[in-house]
């Protein structure tokens, strides 16, 4: 390549036209040409503080180049010798890295129209041709430089916002495994109170009976006041012995563990209705369930959440509850004739108790789902899967 027209001194000292932020890594043009004077005046042309020049003497040398860096824009001479211009374009085009690099071809004016369109079908973005005006190439150039620019801003955001979002995930994968290990740890201390309260209050409470009933047989019948004193106490150790029956069972209910989920849900549907005097409908399987502890544990519980919030909120006189296995997954689904849930309130961060349904699914990959009717009901569908976690 030979010839540039006289500049001012001004235009060859200047960087290209528009506004480029200088805070980010300097551009690179890549220059290929055969002719050195040629190279040594394109390069004084358009270096600058905002952008560096390469250089390169063969189509090879680009290639090399190109393996080791990226770059805004290839001003690429058409014709050298050895591998020319078009086959050092298609080259570049073949491969990843430089696919999209946007090429200019330098030509000179006596390039016939073939030769243009073979420079086009090898990648060219445009041609500039011989003798060149600096004004229009620096023009060029700069709108290739600010469109590089602006991709390694976009580039950069989108690294950082994906490191963000996986520091976001594990931070909620960190505290998901802590809330599942708090809630493990504060059942097994249930657990534990429960067997207490009932292991010792009990046979306290039993051994008090027995000799309440020794002291009562051995009373004369003119002993008409101890006799009803006795009545009495008889009548309080026995509410007593009930109120240890019960928290013991809220706390961890022995038919769970003992005879499994679905007769822990019949017993605690019972309760519920005897509590309350809502009716329960159940649609239980008859096949006992094969349950891990956890998933049973937090079944049951989601069972029981559901429950008081409807004796709570819902005003309702039945409820319909369904459990099942569906492709590979516990269902179970509570629906009541109540008032039903106002959609602001299913993913209000106040619902807490709806927050802790979901928060006990969530380690086993489960959902819940809530959908309320106004003036006629609430459905809720939890959806555990059986796999291992």
């Amino acid at each position: 390549m030979r010839g540039l027209r006289p500049v001012e001194q001004h235009a060859l000292g200047g960087g290209l036209r528009g506004a480029v932020d200088t805070s980010l890594s300097q551009a690179s043009i890549l220059i290929v040409d055969d002719d050195s004077k040629s190279l040594l005046a394109l390069q004084g042309l358009l270096q600058s503080a905002t952008q560096k020049v390469v250089l390169a003497k063969s189509g090879e040398e680009a290639l090399r180049c190109v393996l080791k860096q990226d770059f805004a824009a290839i001003l690429l001479d058409a014709r050298m010798p050895g591998v020319d211009g078009f086959e050092t374009a298609r080259l570049i085009r073949e491969r990843e890295r430089s696919r999209h690099t946007p090429i200019i071809f330098l030509t000179g004016a006596y390039e016939d129209l073939h030769s243009v369109f073979r420079g086009y079908e090898a990648g060219a973005v445009d041609y500039i041709v011989k003798p060149l005006v600096p004004e229009i190439l620096k023009s060029k150039l700069s709108v290739f430089v600010e469109l590089y620019n602006k991709n390694a801003v976009l580039i950069r955001e989108i690294a950082e916002r994906k490191r963000a979002e996986e520091h976001l995930r594990k931070s909620e994968e960190n505290l998901r495994a802590l809330a599942a290990h708090l809630q493990s740890v504060r059942e097994e201390e249930w657990a534990r109170i429960a067997r207490e309260i009932h292991d010792e209050l009990g046979q306290s409470l039993t051994g008090l009976k027995m000799d309440l009933t020794w002291v009562a047989n051995r009373l004369s019948g003119d002993q008409r006041a101890l006799v009803e004193k006795t009545k009495s106490m008889f009548g309080l150790i026995d509410g007593t012995i009930q109120s240890v029956r019960k928290i013991a069972s809220q706390l961890r209910p022995e038919v769970l563990d003992q005879l499994g989920l679905t007769a822990a849900i019949e017993w605690h549907a019972a309760d519920f209705r005897k509590r309350t005097g809502i009716r329960c409908k159940l649609s239980l399987p008859s096949d006992t369930l094969m349950l891990d502890r956890e998933r049973s544990t937090a079944a049951f519980r989601i069972f029981q959440e559901l429950l008081t919030n409807v004796a709570r909120h819902a005003n309702a006189t039945r409820v319909d509850v369904a459990m099942r296995v569906d492709s590979g997954a516990l269902v179970l689904t509570v629906e009541d004739n109540g008032k039903g849930i106002a959609e602001s309130s299913i993913y209000d961060p106040k619902s807490l108790g709806l927050l802790g349904m979901r928060e006990r699914v969530l380690p086993f990959g489960g959902a819940i789902e809530v959908a309320g009717v106004q003036g006629k009901g609430t459905k809720v569908r939890v959806s555990i899967p059986l796999g291992l976690k």
